[in-house]
Protein backbone atom coordinates (compact mmCIF):
# COMPACT_ATOMS: atom_id res chain seq x y z
CA UNK A 1 0.00 0.00 0.00
CA UNK A 2 2.86 2.50 0.51
CA UNK A 3 4.15 1.64 -2.74
CA UNK A 4 1.19 2.57 -4.60
CA UNK A 5 1.15 5.90 -2.54
CA UNK A 6 4.80 7.19 -3.57
CA UNK A 7 3.87 5.79 -7.26
CA UNK A 8 0.89 8.57 -7.35
CA UNK A 9 2.87 10.90 -5.61
CA UNK A 10 5.66 10.81 -8.39
CA UNK A 11 3.19 11.10 -11.12
CA UNK A 12 3.97 13.48 -13.84
CA UNK A 13 1.68 16.85 -13.43
CA UNK A 14 -0.08 17.71 -16.34
CA UNK A 15 1.71 19.91 -19.08
CA UNK A 16 -0.56 22.18 -21.31
CA UNK A 17 2.54 23.56 -23.01
CA UNK A 18 2.92 22.89 -26.97
CA UNK A 19 4.86 19.63 -27.55
CA UNK A 20 5.62 17.54 -30.30
CA UNK A 21 3.97 18.33 -33.67
CA UNK A 22 2.35 21.09 -32.31
CA UNK A 23 5.38 22.92 -31.08
CA UNK A 24 7.23 22.33 -34.62
CA UNK A 25 4.18 23.66 -36.44
CA UNK A 26 4.38 26.95 -33.98
CA UNK A 27 5.95 29.86 -35.34
CA UNK A 28 8.58 31.13 -33.08
CA UNK A 29 11.36 34.16 -33.44
CA UNK A 30 14.15 34.02 -31.51
CA UNK A 31 13.39 31.61 -28.99
CA UNK A 32 9.51 32.87 -28.53
CA UNK A 33 6.50 31.89 -29.78
CA UNK A 34 4.85 34.32 -31.82
CA UNK A 35 0.95 34.72 -31.46
CA UNK A 36 0.31 35.81 -35.11
CA UNK A 37 1.04 34.08 -38.10
CA UNK A 38 0.62 36.21 -41.50
CA UNK A 39 -2.38 35.53 -44.28
CA UNK A 40 -2.06 34.41 -47.46
CA UNK A 41 -2.66 38.07 -48.74
CA UNK A 42 0.34 39.25 -46.99
CA UNK A 43 2.78 41.47 -49.48
CA UNK A 44 5.28 44.40 -49.35
CA UNK A 45 3.94 47.73 -50.02
CA UNK A 46 4.65 49.84 -53.20
CA UNK A 47 3.46 52.68 -51.07
CA UNK A 48 6.25 54.21 -48.45
CA UNK A 49 4.29 54.49 -45.82
CA UNK A 50 5.97 56.05 -42.49
CA UNK A 51 4.71 56.37 -38.78
CA UNK A 52 5.31 59.58 -37.13
CA UNK A 53 5.09 59.17 -33.25
CA UNK A 54 4.21 62.48 -31.23
CA UNK A 55 4.51 62.50 -27.01
CA UNK A 56 2.61 65.08 -25.95
CA UNK A 57 4.06 67.89 -28.27
CA UNK A 58 7.35 66.32 -28.82
CA UNK A 59 8.16 64.89 -32.58
CA UNK A 60 9.85 61.01 -32.10
CA UNK A 61 12.21 59.68 -34.96
CA UNK A 62 9.88 58.54 -38.11
CA UNK A 63 9.64 54.90 -37.93
CA UNK A 64 9.50 53.65 -42.29
CA UNK A 65 7.44 50.80 -42.40
CA UNK A 66 7.31 49.38 -45.69
CA UNK A 67 10.50 47.14 -46.19
CA UNK A 68 8.22 44.48 -44.85
CA UNK A 69 4.69 43.19 -44.79
CA UNK A 70 4.10 42.97 -41.32
CA UNK A 71 5.23 44.79 -37.70
CA UNK A 72 4.53 43.57 -35.06
CA UNK A 73 4.23 46.27 -31.98
CA UNK A 74 4.78 45.30 -28.21
CA UNK A 75 7.24 45.40 -25.00
CA UNK A 76 9.21 42.26 -25.75
CA UNK A 77 12.27 43.80 -27.41
CA UNK A 78 13.60 40.47 -28.54
CA UNK A 79 10.73 40.28 -31.61
CA UNK A 80 9.21 43.34 -31.15
CA UNK A 81 9.76 44.79 -34.96
CA UNK A 82 8.32 48.21 -33.01
CA UNK A 83 9.24 48.72 -29.40
CA UNK A 84 6.51 50.02 -27.61
CA UNK A 85 7.58 50.22 -24.13
CA UNK A 86 4.71 51.76 -22.03
CA UNK A 87 3.69 48.88 -18.93
CA UNK A 88 0.21 49.14 -20.11
CA UNK A 89 1.11 47.36 -23.77
CA UNK A 90 1.36 44.06 -23.84
CA UNK A 91 4.52 42.11 -24.75
CA UNK A 92 2.41 40.99 -28.25
CA UNK A 93 0.61 43.48 -28.49
CA UNK A 94 -0.54 44.22 -32.02
CA UNK A 95 0.51 43.87 -35.54
CA UNK A 96 0.79 46.26 -38.84
CA UNK A 97 -0.10 44.34 -41.77
CA UNK A 98 -0.24 45.13 -46.13
CA UNK A 99 -2.92 42.78 -47.19
CA UNK A 100 -3.36 43.02 -50.94
CA UNK A 101 -7.22 43.14 -51.44
CA UNK A 102 -9.49 43.56 -54.08
CA UNK A 103 -11.07 46.72 -54.88
CA UNK A 104 -13.57 48.46 -57.43
CA UNK A 105 -12.56 51.04 -59.63
CA UNK A 106 -15.10 54.23 -60.40
CA UNK A 107 -15.56 52.65 -63.99
CA UNK A 108 -16.41 49.50 -62.28
CA UNK A 109 -13.73 46.89 -63.11
CA UNK A 110 -12.26 44.89 -60.59
CA UNK A 111 -8.25 46.01 -59.35
CA UNK A 112 -6.00 44.74 -56.33
CA UNK A 113 -3.52 47.11 -54.42
CA UNK A 114 -2.06 46.39 -50.84
CA UNK A 115 -3.67 48.33 -47.78
CA UNK A 116 -2.17 48.67 -44.63
CA UNK A 117 -4.10 46.88 -41.28
CA UNK A 118 -3.80 46.75 -37.87
CA UNK A 119 -4.80 44.29 -35.86
CA UNK A 120 -4.69 43.96 -31.79
CA UNK A 121 -3.73 40.44 -30.91
CA UNK A 122 -5.88 40.59 -27.46
CA UNK A 123 -3.94 42.86 -25.59
CA UNK A 124 -5.03 43.73 -22.27
CA UNK A 125 -5.19 47.57 -22.42
CA UNK A 126 -6.23 47.68 -26.61
CA UNK A 127 -5.34 49.38 -29.16
CA UNK A 128 -6.90 52.59 -30.31
CA UNK A 129 -7.77 53.86 -33.91
CA UNK A 130 -8.48 57.69 -33.89
CA UNK A 131 -9.71 57.12 -30.00
CA UNK A 132 -11.53 54.25 -30.43
CA UNK A 133 -11.01 50.73 -29.58
CA UNK A 134 -10.47 48.29 -32.06
CA UNK A 135 -12.14 44.91 -31.56
CA UNK A 136 -9.05 42.07 -30.83
CA UNK A 137 -8.09 39.29 -33.81
CA UNK A 138 -9.86 41.49 -36.41
CA UNK A 139 -8.15 43.56 -39.21
CA UNK A 140 -8.82 47.50 -39.03
CA UNK A 141 -7.76 49.05 -42.74
CA UNK A 142 -5.95 52.03 -41.98
CA UNK A 143 -5.91 55.15 -43.92
CA UNK A 144 -3.36 58.36 -44.69
CA UNK A 145 -3.44 60.31 -41.16
CA UNK A 146 -5.21 57.52 -39.26
CA UNK A 147 -3.86 58.11 -35.20
CA UNK A 148 -2.85 55.05 -33.29
CA UNK A 149 -1.94 54.58 -29.49
CA UNK A 150 -1.38 51.21 -27.57
CA UNK A 151 -2.44 50.63 -24.47
CA UNK A 152 -3.01 53.70 -21.69
CA UNK A 153 0.37 55.33 -23.30
CA UNK A 154 0.08 58.83 -24.36
CA UNK A 155 2.20 57.84 -27.37
CA UNK A 156 0.30 58.44 -30.72
CA UNK A 157 1.24 57.37 -33.94
CA UNK A 158 0.06 59.21 -37.73
CA UNK A 159 0.37 57.14 -40.20
CA UNK A 160 1.49 58.63 -43.45
CA UNK A 161 3.68 58.05 -47.27
CA UNK A 162 6.08 59.89 -48.55
CA UNK A 163 3.41 61.85 -50.91
CA UNK A 164 1.19 62.65 -47.57
CA UNK A 165 3.00 66.28 -47.53
CA UNK A 166 2.31 67.28 -50.89
CA UNK A 167 -1.31 69.57 -51.60
CA UNK A 168 -4.01 68.20 -52.78
CA UNK A 169 -4.14 69.53 -56.57
CA UNK A 170 -0.55 68.17 -56.71
CA UNK A 171 -1.23 64.52 -55.79
CA UNK A 172 -2.98 62.23 -58.19
CA UNK A 173 -5.18 59.34 -57.27
CA UNK A 174 -3.80 55.96 -57.43
CA UNK A 175 -6.30 55.28 -60.56
CA UNK A 176 -5.34 58.03 -62.38
CA UNK A 177 -1.96 57.19 -62.43
CA UNK A 178 -2.82 53.61 -63.16
CA UNK A 179 -5.05 54.88 -66.01
CA UNK A 180 -2.04 56.73 -67.04
CA UNK A 181 0.11 53.37 -67.31
CA UNK A 182 -2.11 51.67 -69.10
CA UNK A 183 -3.10 54.27 -71.88
CA UNK A 184 0.76 54.70 -71.93
CA UNK A 185 1.37 50.95 -72.89
CA UNK A 186 -1.92 51.00 -74.57
CA UNK A 187 -0.06 53.34 -77.43
CA UNK A 188 3.01 52.22 -77.93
Amino acid sequence: NKNTDKEASKKEKPSFELSGALLEDSNTFRGVVIKYSEPPEARIPKKRWRLYPFKNDEVLPVMYIHRQSAYLLGRHRRIADIPIDHPSCSKQHAVFQYRLVQYTRPDGTAGRKVKPYIIDLGSGNGTFLNNQRIEPQRYYELREKDVLKFGFSSREYVLLHESSDATEDDQKTEEEEEEESTCRADSE
